[in-house]
Parts: structure tokens; C-alpha cells; sequence
């Protein structure tokens, strides 16, 4: 119930979200393709831009910003060490960066609130996890600007950086559908 009332509250939000051409045949294409645990994403009436406050790069790289990813699909997840759904989805967030990650499309990981990078690389080698980033969001800046409410959150970005699609709480993003929607989000930006 929580998590549908979050869901209401932030599809009401998302009703004030920058218009853009051609979004509603995209939103109509995408909810199309929507089954399975993908019946939970929230596909937003019309694009949003993403917010630009930078997060830590792994390892000590430096800092970057939604902006940086701008070019590529990107499939946002904010996750944490102690988030038992966030264990279950990894591996599956792994395989859909494995099979489709490239130039077009990659999956972000973003560790939010207190995780250090020993508890992330530990958390990420108990469960056979190598590919995908350890950045960070310590302060949870980037994801509060982002409404983002309990854990794991993942949000769909296009190419223009644009806000496409949110999920609240785990799925499989391995699934037959998730890989749908990403490909028909990764062929409008072709």
C-alpha cells in the first residue's frame, strides 16, 4: 500500500514535467510493452528533465552529473548495502548491462546515504557483481532532488537526459519486458 501511495504521489508530481514532442507516442509504445513486475513502472505523461547535482565517482574519481550521461539511455538505479530487494535485483541489473550496455544504453548504479566503498565492493562481490559502478550519493543529495523515497528506485533516462520512466521498489529488469522497454527507449534515440 506504501509503496502504490508513493507511486500516486509521485505520478501527481510528475504531472507538472517539461512537455516534448513526440513523448505520448513514446509513453503509449512503452505501456504497451509494460508486464510482469514492468506493470510497476510509472511511465511519466511527458519527459522531465533530470536534476544535475553531481554524485561521487567510484573510487575517488571525482564527481559527475546526470548530465554527463547525456547521449546514452541510461537506467538510473539508486540502491544501498543495507537494502535486501537491492541484493535480489543487482544481479539482474548486471545481466541487462552485460547483454545490452554499449554506446547506446548502460546501466548506473548509485549507492545512496551512508555506504562505504568497502561495504560496496563487499556487498557487490557477495553477490558476484563486477560490472556495474560504485558511485555514490552520500548525503543523498542527488537522490532527494530526484524524490526519491525508499529503496531500490530506478529511474529510465533518454538520450536528452530526459526522465522517461520510474520504477519504485525491486523487478526484474531481466525480464523479457524490461529489455522491451529499453530497446524501444534506445530506438527513439537512435
Amino acid at each position: 500500500m506504501k509503496k502504490l501511495l508513493l507511486a500516486l504521489v509521485y505520478t501527481a508530481a510528475a504531472l507538472g514535467a517539461n512537455p516534448s514532442a513526440g513523448a505520448a507516442a513514446d509513453r503509449t509504445e512503452i505501456e504497451a510493452l509494460r508486464d510482469g513486475d514492468m506493470k510497476k513502472l510509472i511511465v511519466l505523461p511527458e519527459r522531465r528533465a533530470v536534476s544535475q547535482v553531481p554524485f561521487q565517482l567510484a573510487d575517488g574519481a571525482g564527481e559527475a552529473t546526470l548530465g554527463d550521461y547525456r547521449g546514452k539511455v541510461v537506467l538510473l538505479n539508486f540502491w544501498a548495502t543495507w537494502c535486501a530487494p537491492c541484493r535480489k535485483e543487482m544481479p539482474q541489473l548486471s545481466a541487462l548491462q552485460t547483454d545490452l550496455g554499449g554506446e547506446s544504453f548502460e546501466v548506473l548504479t548509485i549507492a545512496t546515504g551512508r555506504n562505504s566503498p568497502a561495504g560496496i565492493q563487499k556487498f557487490l562481490g557477495e553477490i558476484g557483481v563486477d560490472n556495474l559502478p560504485r558511485h555514490q550519493d552520500p548525503k543523498q543529495a542527488l537522490a532527494r532532488e530526484m524524490a526519491v523515497i525508499g529503496l531500490p528506485v530506478t529511474v529510465l533516462i533518454d538520450a536528452d537526459g530526459m526522465e522517461v520512466a520510474r520504477l519504485i521498489g525491486d523487478a526484474d529488469w531481466n525480464s523479457d519486458s524490461a529489455r522491451a522497454i529499453i530497446t524501444a527507449v534506445i530506438g527513439t534515440d537512435s
